[in-house]
């Protein structure tokens, strides 16, 4: 172990978050031209992730129709609860769309969950089941959406669920087209949520899947995404297990989740750092293998042309 570089401080990315926005959103606007679609579709859930992603394609398109007035782009939002989403939810989701001013609908998928008791009665007995089906089932909604409208789904997957710890649900959240704000930490989607004027209380809203009842994604995982984002930096710059392990940095950070977990729930998930840092390995591994099948490896092949 180098104990010099346990004196180096884990650095966090910072962003001009105007720069960022015009580069996310001629991202999506090329995306969208490249497969001559007529926009994206998004599941709005009121929460910042989505909130925010909505908010940068509308912001594009916005700037792209002024100039393309024959060829709009144009979002549309979906809410699709079930019976685990609050009904605060919907709500949420339809006060960012009509701040936007997007065309939306909303729309229980609560039926269509429970018709999966003929084919699927194991599935809906437990909870973990039930909620990834639920995900899978909010997917297909969306993707005959955006096929009949001819649109993008467009992800809300942020860099530390999606590709730090893969909190997500392959066939579910994770079925998306473009993934837009993949590049940010769920800290800096907070700071560009702020940047684009959405509303204090959905930019600081926790964050739930919203699959199971009392859900939060602290109480899941153990830790916070800025934990999350902490070490997998610090893995990024050149960190070893062991060092972050003892790097002070990190230990403040899992002694802070450890207190408002026990605080809020009785005892924390984690009881060391290194506990966590295994967590996080784990999860991480886990991301990198959804990732290829999502984006499925291809064997190397010879072929002959004559």
């Amino acid at each position: 172990m180098n104990e010099n570089k346990l004196e180096q401080r884990i650095k966090l990315a910072k962003m001009n978050p105007e720069l960022v926005a015009d580069q996310i959103g001629n991202f999506i606007i090329r995306e969208a031209l490249i497969c001559e679609a007529t926009g994206c579709v998004i599941g709005l859930s009121g929460g910042v992730d989505s909130s925010v992603t909505a908010a940068l394609a509308k912001r594009a398109f916005d700037k792209y129709n002024k100039t393309h007035p024959n060829e709009p782009l144009e979002m549309v939002g979906y809410m699709l609860p079930s019976k685990t989403n609050s009904p605060e939810d919907t709500k949420d989701g339809i006060r960012v769309a009509e701040m936007l001013g997007i065309r939306y609908e909303a729309h229980s998928i609560q039926p269509l969950v429970e018709s999966y008791a003929t084919t699927n009665p194991e599935t809906l007995g437990s909870k973990y089941h039930k909620g990834n089906l639920t995900a899978e089932i909010r997917a297909t909604v969306l993707h005959r959406k955006s096929a009949t409208e001819n649109k993008l789904v467009i992800g809300t997957g942020n860099k530390d669920e999606d590709f730090g710890v893969g909190y997500y649900t392959l066939f579910g959240d994770g079925a998306v087209h473009i993934s837009p704000i993949g590049g940010l930490s769920k800290r800096l989607v907070r700071e560009m949520g702020k940047h684009l004027g959405l509303p204090d209380d959905i930019v600081q809203r926790i964050p739930t899947a919203g699959l199971e009842p009392d859900q939060t994604d602290f109480k899941d995982l153990g830790y916070h995404y800025e934990t999350a984002e902490l070490v997998m930096e610090g893995f990024a710059q050149g960190f070893s297990s062991e060092e972050l392990i003892k790097h002070e940095q990190v230990i403040e950070y899992v002694r802070g989740d450890a207190r408002e977990y026990q605080k809020i729930y009785g005892n924390p998930k984690f009881k060391t750092t290194e506990e966590v840092i295994n967590d996080i390995n784990k999860r991480n591994a886990r991301a990198i293998g959804k990732s290829r099948i999502i984006h499925p490896p291809m064997p190397d092949i010879t072929l002959e042309y004559v």
